[in-house]
């Protein structure tokens, strides 16, 4: 038996329940995890709620993320041994797999081992924020030395992943935050300047900042009303990546904006990255170099033990954190 944690009802925090259950043996193709740590994400609030682009099948379990060391390997696996050290890449469907639980089965497809450098913690909170912000800005938008970037939400663990991987190729990260608190905190996280879209004019600002030029790409978790300034400060031929929807107000779309300018407005997912083998390898190793050198670097706001999952939930959904938020098991 392991403790294991699921929500038979849509809703809020408070439906998911920490339950006994036995856990099987990993099947073909599958390794078997004892979970040390847990990382939670956005993604996993709204598959919760009932918002997600995946219809929970109830009871449902949670969680993309997850790190601890190699339980029983299943037929079929080839380059683990039980006892190493793994986290988990966020590969497959909620419906199928689920991380919140002291053991774990998982597509051995979606394991890597942890450079030595990494705790159980920093391992479990990095490949969801490192594999989204390079599936986007570096596999999909090529972005490279003397690109400008602007990235809504840059206090979240993707937008801080995509501050770092936006400076490890020489370009230009942008940090759009709401208010002046996270101003200096962001800069010494390496942003190149901030921009807060409370207090500034973010048009004004951004065009300054990038000498009237504008930006190349836009990694966008919000979309709502000020996606509309954001299409103005892309310059032509531009990206404008949309991978969450954190606003509940209408998204406009200014057409003439879009098509005097040539722009690419994208609907994004990890998942186009983590489900091709090719693409995955690709992200793996610009991810692992990254991690080893210590360009890439996950920042951890705060961490929760297993049996208060129902509080961390509630803390990630009051977006006060600044990095990732991690459940020890």
């Amino acid at each position: 038996m392991a403790k294991v944690v699921r929500f038979h009802e849509t809703g809020g925090p408070e439906v998911l329940r920490i339950e006994d259950l036995d856990v099987k043996p990993p099947g073909q193709g599958e390794i078997q995890i004892e979970v040390k740590a847990i990382g939670l994400n956005r993604a996993e609030t709204m598959f919760r709620s009932g918002r997600y682009i995946e219809v929970p099948r109830l009871p449902a379990r949670l969680g993309h993320e997850a790190s601890g060391t190699v339980k029983q390997v299943g037929p079929g696996v080839q380059g683990f041994a039980i006892g190493d050290s793994v986290s988990v890449i966020p590969s497959f469907s909620l419906n199928d797999y689920g991380m919140y639980a002291e053991v774990t089965n998982v597509p051995a497809r979606s394991v890597a081992k942890n450079p030595a450098s990494l705790s159980f913690a920093e391992a479990a909170a990095s490949w969801m924020q490192f594999a989204t912000a390079y599936g986007a800005l570096i596999d999909i938008a090529g972005m490279t030395k003397g690109d400008a970037v602007a990235i809504p939400a840059a206090s979240s663990s993707v937008g801080l992943a995509s501050i770092q991987i936006a400076n490890r190729v020489g370009a230009i990260p942008i940090a759009l935050t709401r208010g002046s608190s996270k101003r200096q905190v962001l800069l010494d996280a390496g942003a190149a300047h901030v921009v807060v879209t409370e207090e500034q004019d973010i048009v004004k600002e951004i065009l300054r900042v990038t000498e009237g030029k504008g930006v190349r790409v836009v990694f966008d978790p919000v979309a709502g009303p000020l996606f509309e300034k954001l299409v103005e400060v892309t310059m032509p031929r531009g990206y404008l990546f949309i991978y969450g929807a954190l606003s509940f107000e209408p998204t406009p779309l200014p057409t003439l904006g879009v098509l005097t300018k040539w722009l690419k407005i994208q609907g994004y997912v990890v998942h186009e990255i983590t489900l091709d083998p090719v693409r995955l390898e690709k992200a793996k190793t610009f991810i692992l170099d990254g991690l080893a050198d210590g360009s890439l670097k996950p920042i951890i706001a705060k961490t929760f033990p297993f049996d208060e999952i129902i509080e961390a939930h509630r803390y990630l959904e009051r977006n006060e954190q600044f990095g990732k938020v991690v459940v020890n098991v």
